[in-house]
């Protein structure tokens, strides 16, 4: 313990502000990485490996288990093989994240009116809810939902409310499926997502709403949820999701979240587009 005490304090005489530097990007770029992680099931993963780590080095060396250390030592690089396969979505989502924010091949833009795109939403969504009929549709930003697309029946038809009633009406064989919204069309309908991944989800939540927030865990989509079994209205974003809204609840959110981006830099220097800051929602029941 005196060696331990003895290497920190040399180690802390050594520093410059170089080495300081150096410290604070890895802090970030450490801090970054446990921000994906969050709310997920490798949360208690990492917590505890962490854990098991710290105890057994403290304990090693306080007690100078010559084993103990020495395992330690060597499960160094098993745990670089481990950790690609025990945290792949969590890696998985952060090149997302870097890939979005600096693309330097350029996208297509989908000309659109989120005005529009808004008012018709909710106008189904009420009308949805009223009637008690289950929907689930998830509105494309700049993550591309192609592979998600394929998995239903592509429609690419003008968004309209008689479109979406038509489409989560209770006989429609494409009802139980997810619609994805690109811009003002409908690009596809009957589609299937990937389930939420997340802890807070619980178990009280169905396969649609558990759905809705799988998208937004992978992707920056955004989804809409309608219950058919009590007609509530849902919104999830970025893992999250905000329950019991109505219809000038949603509107007001889905006019915020859907902006569109402001483009920041240059393109071919790596550019981002910036997202509007997350609203602040009532989450108190109605």
């Amino acid at each position: 313990m005196v060696e331990f005490i003895q290497t920190v304090l040399f180690t802390l005489n050594r520093l410059d502000g170089r080495s300081l530097v150096d410290v604070l990007i890895v802090a970030g770029i450490v801090y970054w990485l446990l921000s994906l992680i969050r709310g997920t099931t490798a949360e208690a993963l990492v917590r505890g490996l962490f854990l098991a780590l710290g105890l057994g080095s403290i304990v090693g060396n306080a007690l100078n288990l010559t084993m103990l250390n020495w395992l330690l030592r060597n499960s160094i690089p098993a745990m670089l093989v481990a950790v690609p396969i025990l945290f792949q979505p969590e890696i998985r989502r952060a090149l997302e994240q870097v890939g979005r924010a600096g693309g330097l091949l350029p996208r297509a833009a989908t000309v659109s009116r989120p005005e529009r795109v808004v008012e018709i939403i909710a106008s189904a969504c009420r009308r949805l809810s009223e009637c008690r009929w289950g929907a689930l549709m998830v509105l494309e930003r700049d993550t591309a939902l192609g592979e998600f697309a394929k998995t239903g029946v592509e429609i690419d038809g003008l968004l309209s409310v008689e479109h979406l009633l038509s489409v989560f009406y209770p006989n429609s064989p494409l009802h139980d499926g997810a619609a994805i919204i690109r811009g003002e069309r409908v690009a596809a309908a009957g589609c299937v997502l990937p389930l939420a991944e997340s802890m807070a989800t619980g178990h009280t939540l169905g396969t649609r709403h558990r759905a809705a927030v799988g998208i937004t865990e992978r992707t920056d989509a955004i989804s809409i949820v309608v219950s058919e079994e009590t007609g509530q209205i849902s919104i999830a974003n970025n893992g999250r999701m905000v329950r019991n809204l109505d219809e000038s609840k949603l509107r007001k959110v889905l006019s915020i979240l859907n902006r569109p981006p402001t483009y920041r830099g240059f393109p071919w220097i790596g550019g981002s587009y910036a997202r509007p800051a997350r609203p602040k929602i009532d989450r108190r029941p109605a």
